[in-house]
């Protein structure tokens, strides 16, 4: 056995050993599987979908300048992560690098966070998922209660595929990426090449309206080589993502017959109304059985992602119920009681969300949620490195380190406000106050459930302190180990 920079293990001792952590995920998954978990979890069809008529009816077709600028932000974030994560290649990302970097309630409440931010975005994403339905049947769109009742068959679907086994998932993943590249790619050519109805230059000019996330995946111990794979996946699908999204969207900016009635509001669904009036109804249905694809797609691999995290909690024993939430199923060692739990929780949170506006308020939640939780082990990475105590893993930035760190913290806690001010008119104002309501309520029931719990996370620190992999804040550097 070997001993990687930092001091950890190689091999299948990447696992924790420390507090309670014991290895037992499989290493199934190749750099092609974690990098189709993470398109999944990114989702080009569910990220331009998401974003893009609040977009166009607050900066007009101009919004398609404002990509590269999130590209930009968000592949500083994914360049501090691919750090960590080829640093601590644990299951748990946000978790256990923040406990590492930081402290072990610092990073129980990093954790907490993202977890509950991947639940509410699973709800978001099986009610847009169930919105589709309607139009690939050619029926009138859903009732609520029947919207409600379709995006909980959506979120059972997932579940029992999380847990049939991990081949299962990969192959619907591959088979989700293929209804991306036709679904985004496919009919973005189609549409740029013989469809436009604006100049180019339109996406330089507002047309009138006014001025107005992505996450990862990482499943870094069920991955034989994660120190270098994890970090590859992470960067390469933030990238793919973002280049098939930029080019959808420029074709569905440029293929929009009349700009005033989208921002005007009079056209709800610009994505869908565009692609009807330039191709047809026709081809509408087919096209939206592969928007469900994706967005069913996106739901299982934020589910496997949250189900992760979850378990990193359990396996820690620092959640209540822990010794119930960490045992693998026999054979296939998956963690059958935290993906269950997470569908539980998904399942009451989207029976608790009703209203016609319910999923610009989730989507606007999960964002907000996303950048919190980003920012609390990008901030703590920066406030290491400053300090003298960043140990780098196989993959590094080298000297551009600091640089990426320090201007990857300012973007997060800059986007977290920036999507979280309430600047919205004539909306509820629990939709203008989503993202603070949101972090209000999560952090609330962080704080009971940590006073819970709060004896084995001291335990866990104690043990942490232990633990060579951590950052030592008490002195000098520890030297290398040697080979």
């Amino acid at each position: 056995m070997t001993q990687a920079p930092g001091g950890v293990a190689t091999g299948d001792a990447d696992a924790p050993t420390t507090g309670g952590e014991s290895e037992g995920l499989k290493r199934e998954f190749s750099l092609f599987a974690i990098f189709a978990l993470a398109f999944a979890f990114i989702s080009p069809i569910v990220a331009l979908y998401g974003i893009f008529a609040f977009a166009i009816t607050s900066a007009g077709p101009a919004m398609w300048l404002s990509f590269f600028v999130v590209l930009a932000g968000q592949l500083l974030v994914a360049m501090v992560f691919a750090e960590l994560a080829s640093r601590w290649p644990f299951e748990g990302s946000v978790y256990q690098w923040s406990r590492r970097l930081f402290h072990e309630t610092y990073g129980w409440f990093a954790g907490w966070a993202y977890m509950w931010t991947l639940m509410i975005t699973m709800v978001a994403v099986a009610y847009g998922a169930a919105g589709f339905v309607p139009i690939v049947l050619g029926i009138d769109p859903f009732q609520p209660g029947t919207q409600l009742l379709v995006a909980l068959g959506f979120l059972v679907f997932g579940t029992v595929m999380n847990l049939s086994s991990r081949r299962t998932l990969q192959a619907f993943m591959i088979a989700s990426i293929a209804a991306e590249v036709i679904g985004s790619i496919g009919i973005g050519t189609v549409l740029l090449f013989f469809h436009n109805e604006q100049p180019l230059s339109s996406v330089f000019h507002s047309a009138g309206a006014g001025t107005g996330a992505g996450g990862y995946i990482w499943s870094a111990e069920e991955t034989p080589r994660p120190r270098l794979d994890v970090p590859k996946a992470i960067i390469l699908s933030l990238v793919t993502v973002a280049g098939v999204v930029t080019y959808a969207s420029l074709a569905l900016i440029l293929a929009i017959p009349d700009f005033g009635a989208v921002i005007s509001g009079k056209v709800v669904d610009p994505v869908a109304d565009t692609i009807s009036f330039q191709l047809g109804s026709g081809i509408t249905k087919p096209l939206f059985v592969l928007f469900i694809i994706g967005f069913t797609a996106s739901l299982l691999a934020i589910q496997t992602n949250c189900s992760r995290v979850m378990w990193a909690f359990a396996r820690a024993e620092v959640l209540p119920a822990s010794r119930v939430l960490r045992k693998l199923s026999p054979g296939a060692r998956l963690p059958v009681n935290t993906i269950l739990t997470t569908a539980v929780i998904a399942g009451i949170l989207l029976i608790s969300t009703q209203s016609e506006d319910v999923y610009l308020t989730l989507i606007s939640m999960a964002t907000g949620g996303f950048y919190i939780s980003f920012a609390l082990p990008v901030v703590a990475a920066t406030i290491t490195r400053l300090r003298g105590r960043w140990q780098p893993g196989e993959w590094t930035l080298g000297r551009w380190g600091m640089l990426v760190s320090v201007t990857a913290s300012v973007w997060v806690v800059f986007e977290y406000f920036n999507i979280g001010w309430p600047r919205a008119e004539g909306v509820p104002w629990y939709q203008d106050w989503a993202v603070f309501v949101m972090t209000g309520i999560v952090g609330a029931l962080g704080v009971l459930a940590y006073l819970f719990v709060r004896p084995q996370v001291v335990a866990a620190e104690d043990r942490l302190l232990a633990d060579s992999t951590s950052v030592d804040w008490s002195g000098p550097p520890k030297p290398q180990e040697p080979a």
